[in-house]
């Protein structure tokens, strides 16, 4: 099976860099309402009841920080790698929620009872500014090192120094398979995820994707096609500019539809997710459309109002008033200078990508001083890397670092999708609370 591609003529010659082009497309945005009392079966979306809630009274491990007291143990250190201050590498958000998490736990437990000093360091896309990075926080001796968002991380001398690296966004093919673990998939399991819910729940057999033209978007577009042909779904790409006008919007959407494909995919950001939805509505086209979760954030949202019925966002659930709910807006209330009722888990950025990866990992090493055990660096990348069962703070996502043996460092396969309803609600679409990547991933 192959895909034909067609390009529009309001394509323009500008090209985003390609990480900035791979994280808009390819991000996973925190699930942060999860309804943790019904779970789904990975394998095929239906429900599984035989989970119980837990018994009355007690606390859930993702929801025990607010009855935990300032940690008293000796300091851990930890360096954070992110990339910030390079034009289309500029993302201080996540180091700045990175802060305000540590900041929360510094209150709250730490990581095992353990306090935490966060060492901070930012990188500007280039080999060499990783490997500054990485010489700057070995000489800090750092016992682990978190990743935001870094092109190029150096694990040939973190792994010299024996530290320890966990991330939480792979970014290039060469993260699959490196010295470290990540605790969400990035685009090859996104894209897998976007083919199963394609296949099993709108039932397609015939495709058409929108995508802009330059490099990141066109290895995440390859990446879709893979999965499709691995669920035997016939696809047909249309090609636009990076940013098009709402006439060439429509055109790229016209071009799609054209010949009445059972799903349209969208791999278009921010600007790209408003002229989409807005080229969509304006032409009638009722065909299911999928996307990724950068195209549910408020930014757009408030923009296009009821121009997004019949979205799917894959990497978003429902915010749902819960105990974890309440300290994700606690932590990052002060670093977006609101009240903590005013942070929408639905809108969130990169930012909150730091926060899943600390927290996670803050639940993580209560565990392992529950157990009797010394939490280190190195005791909680083990605790990550060989521990079954473990699930992703806050939104129970289920963790499996090494179900894929092409994917060894990637420990995330499972995505919530959820759709716009009227009312300008985003809601988690029934039978998709949990939809596997594993089935197309190529």
């Amino acid at each position: 099976m192959h895909s034909s591609r067609t390009r529009s003529p309001h394509r323009n010659g500008s090209a985003r860099k390609l990480v900035a082009a791979l994280v808009a497309i390819g991000l996973i945005t925190a699930a942060c309402g999860s309804d943790k009392s019904a779970k789904t079966d990975a394998s095929n979306g239906t429900a599984d009841t035989s989970k119980t809630s837990a018994p009355a009274g007690d606390v859930s491990p993702s929801a025990v920080f607010p009855g935990l007291g300032p940690p008293t143990g000796k300091e851990m250190v930890v360096g954070f790698v992110s990339s910030e201050g390079t034009p289309g590498l500029d993302f201080p958000d996540m180091r700045v929620d990175a802060e305000a998490t540590v900041d929360y736990l510094k209150k709250h437990g730490g990581l095992g009872g353990r306090p935490v000093k966060l060492e901070t360091c930012a990188v500007k896309g280039s080999p060499e500014s990783s490997q500054e990075c990485a010489a700057q926080l070995i000489g800090k001796n750092v016992e682990l090192v978190l990743l935001g968002l870094d092109l190029f991380p150096d694990y040939r001398t973190y792994a010299a120094e024996s530290v320890p690296v966990i991330g939480v966004l792979p970014i290039l093919p060469s993260d699959y398979q490196a010295q470290a673990l990540f605790l969400t998939g990035g685009n090859a399991t996104t894209t897998a995820a976007m083919a199963s819910v394609a296949k099993n729940h709108y039932g397609a057999k015939k495709v058409a994707i929108v995508s802009a033209d330059n490099p990141g978007a066109n290895q995440t577009e390859a990446s879709l096609a893979a999965a499709l042909d691995l669920a035997d779904i016939e696809h047909t790409t249309v090609k636009g500019g990076d940013n098009e006008t709402d006439a060439g919007y429509q055109g790229l959407m016209r071009a799609a539809a054209k010949d009445q494909p059972d799903v349209l995919f969208s791999l278009y950001s921010d600007n790209g997710c408003v002229g989409t939805m807005r080229g969509r509505a304006a032409l009638g086209i009722d065909i299911p459309t999928i996307t990724t979760a950068i195209c549910s954030g408020r930014s757009v949202l408030n923009q296009v109002g009821d121009d997004a019925l019949g979205w799917a966002f894959v990497g978003v659930q429902t915010q749902r008033e819960t105990p974890e709910l309440a300290i994700l807006q606690e932590i990052l209330a002060p670093a977006l200078g609101v009240e903590p009722k005013e942070v929408d888990s639905t809108a969130l950025g990169l930012g909150a990508l730091s926060v899943i990866e600390i927290m996670s990992l803050a639940m993580y090493a209560n565990a392992i001083k529950a157990g009797g055990k010394d939490v280190t660096g190195k005791s909680l990348y083990d605790y990550l890397g060989t521990t079954t069962g473990l699930e992703q703070w806050p939104s129970g996502t289920p963790v499996e670092c090494g179900t894929s043996a092409k994917y060894p460092a990637i420990c995330s396969f499972t995505f919530p999708v959820a759709e716009y309803t009227e009312g300008g609600k985003v809601e988690t679409i029934k039978g998709l609370e949990a939809v596997s990547a594993l089935d197309y991933l190529p």
